[in-house]
């Protein structure tokens, strides 16, 4: 499935899932970032599970749904710890879940595990009115682990397959960390191996109106930004013609 490019600065915000994900974020940047997806029509906030209640607050009503992490950034819980955290986001207002696959079993090749973890949680969010995202936090993986987590999240019925967190850090050749996020040569490997019902998330990396319009071509339904702003503003200058900075910026990533 690919969607046709936005028209429009509202079609290109129902398309993003803010973020407001940063460990040193304060209640007041949430709320304001909170705020800001109301105001703007975004897909979701992407909170963390504390903001849950204040996000299903602030958003009750409106188009924009509460999208909750669990087992984030590194997906080393146990399947039954992930699906009592998605319960509880789920029972304080959450319909979207993102959650980050055990990354560490993906590696080893335990991919009973892997199964096993995906079709649960699943299960659980899916029986309670939650829609789920799995993170492969692709900056790790080999493009063979890519296409079988593919494999089983459609087997599986994964609404979404979702490339990284934006905080899977990986060592560079000159020692630094970083990460690259959601790469095209990713986007078209999912979207290939995913079954046509399963939606595409890019999220790390599109930081601008421009990788927006570039990445839906590939096939990503769904894009998870800190940068909402500077992608909407940019938004009104092409289609609308308005100033450059008029939304108020909140960093997620």
């Amino acid at each position: 499935m690919t969607l046709p490019l936005p028209k429009s600065v509202a079609e290109v915000a129902a398309l993003i899932d803010h973020s407001l994900l940063h460990p040193t974020m304060t209640d007041a940047q949430v709320r304001s970032g909170l705020e800001f997806t109301l105001k703007n029509g975004c897909a979701s906030a992407c909170v963390k599970p504390y903001s849950v209640p204040e996000a299903a607050a602030i958003l009750r009503g409106s188009k924009s749904k509460v999208c909750a992490v669990v087992g984030f950034p590194h997906g080393n819980s146990h399947v039954g710890i992930k699906v009592t955290e998605a319960r509880r986001a789920i029972s304080e207002g959450s319909t979207e879940i993102d959650v980050v696959v055990n990354i560490g079993k993906v590696t080893s090749g335990d991919w009973r595990y892997v199964s096993n973890e995906l079709k649960e949680f699943n299960h659980a969010c899916v029986s309670e009115g939650a829609i789920v995202k799995v993170i492969f936090e692709n900056d790790y993986l080999k493009e063979a682990e890519i296409i079988r987590l593919c494999e089983l999240c459609t087997e599986h019925d994964v609404a979404f397959v979702k490339t990284s967190s934006g905080f899977g850090y990986v060592k560079q050749p000159n020692g630094d960390y970083n990460y690259l996020g959601a790469t095209d040569e990713h986007l078209k490997l999912m979207r290939k191996h995913s079954g046509p019902k399963v939606g595409i998330k890019a999220a790390g990396g599109v930081r601008s109106f421009e990788d927006v319009m570039r990445v839906i071509p590939l096939g990503v339904t769904r894009i998870g930004a800190g940068s909402t702003a500077a992608i909407l503003d940019a938004a009104r200058a092409r289609f609308e013609g308005g100033p450059a900075g008029a939304a108020s910026k909140v960093d997620g990533y």
